[in-house]
């Protein structure tokens, strides 16, 4: 089983003037396969800063970047060349998804006043970057969530959201209410357009094991034509990051187990798994807050490239990947920070 180096060495690399940072994955102790041999992350250039205790990132389908700038109060849009393109207000963004309408739904927050006081909610908001032509200022904002009477209640938080190739989605929820087994807090809501149409079953509001909906941050979904998705904690349960399976029957399941070799499942693989993506070839990668790592794992859930180290980011809360490049957001930093491998450059 591969170990993580918390400390990596930062070398540099001369090539055509420039002087990017390279993280020798040679200095990972490996007793698994696949081993990394020669291969190196490579830093792109510097950092892209202006952020604010940022919480989640997005590259979408245009693809434009997003991301969650929640103590600034607003979702930022920049090309990938890392400028600015705009942003717009909305209190403390945690999580984006984006649909094929090119819709972004975010979780987010919003204040009311209730007898003289002021309120504070939880809120799953609809942008439809469509209808502005994709001018993210002038975009509309539309709360899905909470609507009903029913769904005004400040301890319950909407923590995640994952967007399939159907423009379904899923948004997870926290909150300290799940003695209900019809509608316990800690749950996975299905929407399809605005419509709430149920729950993902078959996930114990309070469990630490396999399938738990306790204390969801992240959900990474498939691009293919399925239904699955990832899911990282920031809970106390033991698994901190499941792929989420679905069977023929419609139930979901672990696509791992403990006692498969994997090193995904491993229990207390991580300490605070916070963000994951997916490459185009089905890699996994994970952000873990709380070893300033991220991990990168095969399809077989046998761990790659994986690096960091709390000399090297302070709080990787989030990871993205496109065209190669590995963008990883730094809540700590205030930045996002992008990698290539040594393999990837020739």
């Amino acid at each position: 089983m591969k170990k993580l180096l918390l400390l990596l060495p930062l070398v540099v690399l001369f090539l055509t003037g420039c002087q990017p940072d390279k993280l020798d994955l040679t200095e990972f102790k490996t007793s698994a396969s696949p081993n990394t041999g020669d291969t190196l992350y490579i830093r792109l250039g510097g950092a892209w800063g202006g952020f604010n205790n940022p919480s989640a990132l997005l590259i979408g389908h245009e693809p434009f970047i997003y991301v969650c700038d929640k103590d600034n109060d607003r979702i930022v849009m920049l090309n990938t060349a890392g400028t600015v393109l705009g942003s717009l207000k909305v209190k403390q963004p945690v999580a984006i998804a984006q649909d094929y309408r090119d819709n972004l739904i975010v979780c987010a927050a919003f204040d009311t006043t209730i007898s003289g006081s002021t309120v504070t909610y939880s809120a799953v908001y609809k942008i439809n970057l469509y209808e502005a032509n994709h001018v993210i200022a002038n975009a509309k904002l539309t709360r899905i969530l909470p609507v009903k009477p029913a769904d005004f209640v400040a301890t319950r938080k909407y923590t995640a959201v994952a967007a399939f190739f159907d423009n379904s989605y899923y948004v997870a929820r926290f909150g300290p209410n799940n003695s209900s087994i019809y509608d316990p807090d800690n749950s996975i809501l299905k929407f399809s357009g605005d419509t709430l149409t149920g729950k993902v079953s078959g996930l114990d509001p309070l469990s630490t094991g396999l399938k738990t909906a306790n204390g969801i941050n992240c959900i990474t979904p498939f691009s293919k034509q399925t239904y699955d998705f990832i899911t990282t904690y920031s809970s106390s349960v033991s698994f901190k990051a499941i792929w989420y399976a679905i069977d023929l029957q419609g139930d979901y399941y672990s696509k791992f187990s403990p006692g498969d070799g994997s090193d995904f499942i491993k229990p207390d693989r991580f300490k605070n798994a916070t963000g994951s993506c997916l490459d185009a070839y089905g890699n996994i990668y994970i952000a873990d807050a709380g070893k300033d790592s991220v991990y990168k794992f095969n399809s077989s859930g046998y761990e790659m490239q994986s690096f960091g180290g709390s000399s090297f980011f302070k709080k990787p809360v989030a990871v993205a990947h496109f065209d190669k490049i590995l963008y990883v957001l730094d809540a700590d930093k205030n930045e996002i920070i992008r990698f290539i491998l040594s393999t990837d450059t020739k």
